[in-house]
């Protein structure tokens, strides 16, 4: 991309970063793609559940997650969304290990999401996924030219790429939480893969972590169709497409952004 129009981009994503309105509708769309990949991971699950109580506790969580969904364009401030989307986190996190199987579940329980250092086994594998989505999601707003400091819906803080969080909200469940699922009841990774260290934090074991690289890699490589271009496409190459229609929505090229949601 030619210098000029990376300067005249970020005028526009500066410009647009401060606008209330503008800001509050990119946050809403960005939580909507992002509930609505995570109610579709619970469905999912509920359906292929064998077992009549996960099927009920994953079901209500849908359930949850859909009338998040449609409390979300009532939001009049980006800290209403923020305050759906805690809300929702919560619910799903609650529910997603009802979707480990049965005789491993007690070795990947999680009291909810804990971060920066993650206290289970199950947090530590989705903290080290994030990592990754995070970095594809980073280089797809540098790609395009976009600042990734500056968001929209996650507030500027110093060495956060803002932007690339916002971007990768629709993405956590479609790319991290299910392949994290997949490795889990596959046995691909193991409780023996996984220590807590002094503290309470716990993390993967180095030869865990080049499993999970290679599974991620693998997985980028499965095709999947986009909704906007109804064509098959990598997973890997949805964040660079999501960036490009945030680049097209802030100059203005394209009415609305519009999160990848799964089908």
């Amino acid at each position: 991309m030619r210098l000029v129009e990376t300067f005249l981009l970020r005028q526009a994503q500066y410009r647009k970063a401060a606008d209330e309105q503008f800001a509050l509708a990119i946050a809403q769309a960005v939580i909507a793609g992002k509930l609505r990949n995570c109610r579709q991971v619970l469905l999912r699950g509920a359906r292929e559940a064998s077992d009549e109580d996960d099927q009920r506790e994953l079901s209500s969580a849908a359930k949850s997650m859909a009338i998040a969904i449609r409390n979300l364009p009532g939001t009049d401030t980006l800290d209403s969304v923020r305050g759906i989307e805690g809300d929702a986190a919560k619910v799903y996190f609650s529910a997603l290990p009802y979707l480990v199987r049965r005789d491993i579940r007690t070795f990947f329980t999680m009291n909810g999401r804990s971060r920066r250092p993650p206290r289970d086994r199950f947090n530590a594998l989705l903290s080290f996924l994030y990592s990754m989505v995070m970095n594809d999601c980073r280089s797809a707003i540098e790609s395009v030219g976009l600042d990734p400091q500056l968001g929209f819906l996650h507030s500027v803080r110093p060495g956060r790429a803002a932007l690339a969080l916002d971007l990768m909200e629709e993405f956590r469940s479609i790319l991290a939480d299910r392949l994290a699922l997949t490795l889990i009841n596959r046995g691909q990774i193991t409780e023996q893969d996984l220590r807590e260290r002094e503290g309470g934090a716990v993390y993967l074991q180095d030869d865990a972590r080049k499993i999970v690289v290679i599974a991620y890699q693998e997985r980028k490589q499965e095709e999947i169709t986009h909704p906007l271009l109804d064509s098959k496409v990598p997973f890997g190459l949805l964040p660079q497409l999501q960036a490009r229609f945030l680049s097209r929505t802030i100059r203005g090229d394209m009415d609305d952004y519009i999160p990848f949601v799964v089908r």
